[in-house]
């Protein structure tokens, strides 16, 4: 075991209150044989989940299948989430020493993990996008799910961060026709930046083979049973949290035997799961992201003393961000007071 100046203090984002969030202060335990000791360099917000649990909308009897890997406390509140963070090894094994990583953990700015839940960042990888690991394999678990094939007309409804990652997997298929459908116009920017066709959503072409609804609205669901095929397949990314959503099973649904399937990152796609574990996919998402296209979802950055203003900012509709990333400081100064706690003004 090779050491490294000890540090036994660090600091996480905490949210303690139905809207309501910190900085808190915390000890860290000593690294055991086979953990490492990560000094964060950035991490992202995964808006859609996060905001979520910023609102205390998850609901009660889901709440232990959604805790995050290395989540502390329980939902609503105290709980400490997040999990697309990227550092470097300050301690640990002599080989994984000095290894930029990336792990499936909160907001914080050191924290100990074992070593097999770190995935190595590529030379050709930037530390910064490589906060995008995580969502891309989210997008890479759709994909495996979905299973499109030689010459499909698929759609994507939701040109957000999900959705535009998983058109940009899509873009190097085979397929006979590709779109990003997005009620926002200004999506069509993202669209030409990927290299994909945009439509609106009265626009969007029918009689796809698949499509990956990505929206989390009632309304994309429902224009996603409008735009596929006969027996054809929606993959459902959307977590809806608490919301409760109608849609129409009782017009042609039924006749046209189509199908509603959900896609959700916890666990590996059936259609890969004997083959392939956690890892693997985690080191496969990694691989893809020496494309610097994905450059494009990395819409904003403040530093972590300014977190729980940003989560603030973001729940009120004040930032606009598709992953809004975090910066660490590189020394051990400490966090100005006045940015540690932020509460927002219409809590749920």
């Amino acid at each position: 075991m090779s050491t490294s100046q000890q540090h036994n203090e660090a600091t996480a984002y905490w949210t303690v209150a139905p809207g309501r969030g910190e900085l808190r202060s915390e000890q860290l335990r000593v690294p055991g044989p086979e953990e490492a000791l990560v000094r964060s360099l950035y991490s992202g917000i995964s808006k859609g989940t996060e905001l979520v649990v910023h609102q205390a909308a998850v609901p009660p009897c889901i709440a232990e299948k959604m805790r995050a890997p290395h989540q502390e406390g329980s939902f609503p509140s105290p709980v400490k989430f997040g999990y697309l963070s990227v550092g470097v090894v300050e301690q640990g094994p002599d080989d994984w020493m000095g290894q930029t990583v990336f792990c499936l953990h909160p907001h914080q700015d050191r924290y100990v993990v074992p070593v097999s839940a770190l995935t190595r960042v590529p030379d050709g990888v930037p530390p910064r996008r490589a906060v995008l690991t995580g969502t891309v394999e989210t997008a890479v678990n759709a994909l495996w799910e979905a299973g499109p094939r030689l010459g499909d007309r698929v759609a994507v409804i939701g040109a957000g961060l999900v959705g535009g990652m998983v058109a940009t997997l899509l873009r190097t298929f085979p397929l006979a026709r590709l779109q990003l459908v997005d009620l926002d116009p200004e999506r069509h920017d993202l669209a030409d930046t990927l290299g994909v066709d945009f439509a609106h959503p009265d626009d969007a072409l029918p009689d796809c083979d698949i499509v990956f609804h990505c929206s989390a609205s009632e309304g994309g669901l429902e224009r996603s049973l409008k735009l596929v095929g006969d027996e054809g397949d929606i993959i459902e990314m959307s977590w809806y949290a608490d919301r409760k959503i109608t849609i129409p099973l009782g017009e042609d649904f039924h006749a046209r035997r189509l199908s509603i399937r959900a896609s959700q990152v916890g666990a590996v796609a059936r259609a890969r799961r004997h083959r392939r574990t956690n890892a693997d996919r985690l080191e496969l998402a990694m691989s893809l992201l020496t494309d610097p296209v994905f450059d494009a979802f990395l819409t904003g950055a403040s530093a972590f003393a300014e977190l729980p203003g940003v989560v603030q900012d973001l729940a009120g509709g004040r930032l606009e961000a598709l992953c809004h990333v975090i910066e660490y400081p590189a020394t051990d100064d400490p966090l100005p007071e006045d940015h540690r706690t932020a509460t927002t003004e219409t809590a749920r």
